[in-house]
This record gives C-alpha cells, structure tokens and sequence, in this order.
C-alpha cells in the first residue's frame, strides 16, 4: 500500500467555470512525465533514481485498466502503462531531478504540470438572442461579399437551413446519419466525460456494467451533470425511442463509458488519462472528449498529450481521439465579432488529436466556436453540428447544465445544449460508422483520412471548420 504523502494532491476540482473565466494555470501540484515508448520499466527507475519516488499505482495492475482512483492519488507515482505515461507527486528538490533528468533520448522524455480541464457545453450560447446571431451571420456575409464581390457567403447552404422533424434531428439530416446503411455495429466507442444517465429508458439494455468505469474519485459512473449523458446520446442514441426523434449517430455502436469529469463538470489530467489508458486497453476505436481547458494565443500543445495522442493512433487495432476545438470564442457584447477566435483549446489543439468545431443548422460557424489560430499545431481539422443540439440528459434535467433553444418543451429526459461539446460526438458517432462500413481493419490514421476526405466543404475558412462538415456513408 502507498504512504500517504505530507502534501494532499486536489481530489476535488473545483467546478467548471463561467463564462469569461480564464482557466489557463489551473493546475493540481502533480506533473506528468512522458516516458520512452518501449521502455516503462526503465522510466520508473529514472523517477526513482532522479527524485526518490517509489510508491507505485499502475494501471495494468487492474483488470481492464480499471484503476481505483483513490488508490492513484495515495500513491507517489500513477503510471498510465498503454500510453507510457506517469503522474507524479513530486515536490520542488523532486521536481528538479525529475527535469534534470527528461533528455530526448533517455528513460525520461518531458515533465509537464497537471491541469484541470472542464466540460465544453457553452454556457454563453443560451444567452444569445436571435436577433445578435442573424446580425453576427449578416454582417460576415456582407464583409465576405465586400471583399470578393459575391452576394452572400454560404448562400447555398443558407437556403436548406435545416430543421428538426419528428424523426431527425437536424445534426443527424446535415450529416447524411439518419440516411445511412451504417449503424456503427460492433465497435466500440468510449465517451470520456461526465458519465452516463444509467437508467435513461432510450439506452435499455445497451449500457453494460463492465463497459462503464469511473475515474473520479467517491463518485459513481452515474451523471448528475447531464453533459456526459447529452454527449454519449448524440454519438451512440439508439434508433427506437421512448421519446420519439432519432438524435444518435452510430445507434448499433458499443457503448463504453468514462466518468473522467466530475458531477461539476471538471477533472484533473489523471483522470482523462485513465480514461484514454482503460479505452485503449478495451480496444475502443473511438474516443470523444468534449472538454478542455483554453490556451493563449501562442501558446504550444502539450507534448505529453500529443505523444499519447500519437500511441494511440498507432496502437492496435488503433484509437482516434476525437475531441472539441472549445467554446471561447465570439462573446456578445464585447465588439469580437470581426476579430479572430480563441485558439482551439488543450487537448484538443495537439495535431494527433481531431479537433472539431461546431457549426449551427445554416451551416455557418457557431458563434462561440474556437479556431485554429496558432502555428504548429492548434488547427482546426473537422467540423460537426453543435448548435441546438437535441439530445439524451438525465431526469430531472440537472441545474447546472443550462438548455438553450427556442422553450419548446421537451419531454422529460431530453433537451437541446449547443457547444463544440455537441459537434465532437457527432464526429465520433460517425467515425464508428465509417469503420463499420471500411471494416474494422481500417487503420486509425486512414479512419481520419476517410472523415477528413469525406467531409462536406463549406463556404467558410478552414481556419473554422477545417476539412468541412462530417458525413457519415451512405
């Protein structure tokens, strides 16, 4: 058993912030360190060796790399074994040979500090009045229009706005899911996230236990967020409804759930990266992550995440981390509409990542959504439906997360939510679907080639929506 250590790591986070919060320099007073890719062994003798550190957690030491949370945060050292990875709780003398020791080609490749990261469901976007997003979206096209002489940007696409019917919802028609032969059979996609609604009646019998693990401390897998259960239901929804509208991309996909956020919507870097570690090791192909923290202007991915990023790319049968671009974009009432939006957010702004940003039922860039403004990674690479999205929440419908739309009222145990966190299980949902229809030899890296070079062009900067919108096979 690990000794307690005379410095109490944060175990609670706090809750996810509100609008406007700068949440860069959230940090636990743990770091991560990146170990060489064959040589796990040989690192944790480097940590021992360079800062003393020897009570060990390790991940494969579980069944499933379901590790017990509690029992990673009593121990110095919490090794992640699929992506090559350690959390560590090192003081400042600890630290400093831990970075001492990080060299290129030894044992020890990178030390960062662990952050906190947050759910991606906009909560400015329930604040924006109509009356401002029609005058967002005119001015821009009248700008474009200046410039280039044409009538309207995305005149095409403005002309079929789409809708919800009573047996789609418009993220589902704008994707080509809801006509396709492809139903995500056999695969297995983890949602990485608040958790799951385990009792939702439209998810009987699909949610299995062994496929649901929490990585959040004294909390169970059950979601009283309501992101988590929003997020899954639009990736994996089922095709026979107890409320009516079809709102789930991949209806036949395996359902592998991850609490790595908080019941307040927030997490630390363990966490996630439990729950990314436990997904690969359960051979999902898919993982979505709709959360994040924002960066600054300038600021470099994490190496850490992208070499995780890059393993699972490349482990077998191969993983592809689908996660949202973020939500900081655009706020009304602050004279940013012709500016540039915040950079897409950690950890969705490493290149081995899929970045997704959101776009509403015209086809045109949600408001709030981040683009890819930094060099050297930070891009944007797809976009998905991500406004007014109808979706599976708990019931009763938790405070904390806000519905937006135009007050229809929905029946119990569904609502609409807008943000990048809604466009990112869409991508995912779809993702399952193309493996489903390649087969499941596809490699991780042509299952990105097949989204990217099957997406729908739109009249907007790839800088917003990168390769355009996702479409599922038909």
């Amino acid at each position: 058993m690990a000794r307690a250590r005379s410095r109490t790591p944060v175990k609670n986070p706090p809750p996810a912030p509100s609008a406007g919060t700068d949440t860069t320099g959230e940090f636990t007073g743990k770091y991560l360190v990146l170990l060489r890719d064959n040589g796990v062994k040989e690192g944790l003798q480097a940590i021992r060796n360079a800062a003393g550190l020897k009570d060990v957690c390790n991940a494969a030491d579980y069944s499933g790399a379901a590790v017990e949370m509690a029992d990673a945060e009593r121990a110095e050292v919490f090794v992640l074994d699929k992506l090559k990875v350690a959390v560590v709780d090192a003081d400042p003398t600890q630290l400093g040979g831990l970075q001492a020791a990080a060299t290129e080609d030894g044992a020890i490749l990178s030390v960062e500090p662990e952050r906190i990261m947050y759910a991606f469901a906009d909560p400015r976007a329930r604040e924006f009045p109509f009356e401002y997003l029609r005058g967002y979206k005119d001015a821009v096209n009248h700008l474009f229009a200046q410039l280039v002489g044409e009538t309207a940007v995305g005149a095409r696409e403005t002309e079929i706005a789409l809708a919800d019917t009573a047996q789609f919802t418009w993220g589902l028609q704008a994707t080509r899911a809801h006509q396709s032969r492809f139903s995500g059979r056999g695969i297995r996609v983890a949602v990485l996230d608040t958790g799951m609604d385990l009792d939702h009646p439209d998810f009987a019998g699909r949610i299995v236990p062994a496929q649901t693990q929490s990585f959040v401390t004294g909390e169970t897998v059950n979601d009283l967020n309501g992101h988590g259960t929003h997020c899954v239901g639009t990736a994996l929804g089922s095709q026979q409804l107890v409320g009516g509208m079809r709102y789930g991309c991949a209806f036949r996909g395996d359902i592998f759930v991850g609490k790595v956020l908080s019941n307040a919507g927030s997490g630390a870097d363990a966490g996630i990266l439990a729950g990314i570690n436990w997904a690969i090791t359960n051979q999902c192909r898919v993982i979505s992550m709709s959360l994040g923290a924002r960066v600054q202007p300038g600021e470099p991915f994490s190496t850490i995440y992208e070499n995780v990023a890059q393993r699972a790319l490349l482990s077998n049968p191969g993983t592809l981390i689908v996660a949202a671009a973020g939500n900081d974009s655009r706020v009304p009432g602050t004279n940013t509409r012709f500016e540039p939006p915040r950079p897409v957010s950690r950890p969705a702004n490493c290149p081995s990542m899929m970045a997704v940003a959101a776009v509403d039922s015209n086809l045109d860039i949600g408001v709030f959504s981040n683009g890819g403004i930094n060099a050297n990674g930070g891009g944007v690479d797809i976009a998905g439906p991500g406004v007014g999205v109808f979706s599976s929440v708990p019931d009763p419908f938790p405070p904390n997360v806000q519905p937006i739309g135009s007050g229809r009222p929905w029946p119990p145990r569904y609502h609409t939510i807008s943000g990048t966190s809604m466009a990112t299980p869409h991508v995912a949902g779809i993702a399952a679907m193309w493996l489903e229809a390649r087969g499941t030899a596809t490699s991780a890296q042509a299952l990105w080639q097949l989204l990217t070079g099957n997406a729908r062009r739109l009249t907007l900067p790839s800088r917003d929506v990168g390769a355009g919108l996702a479409q599922a096979p038909i």
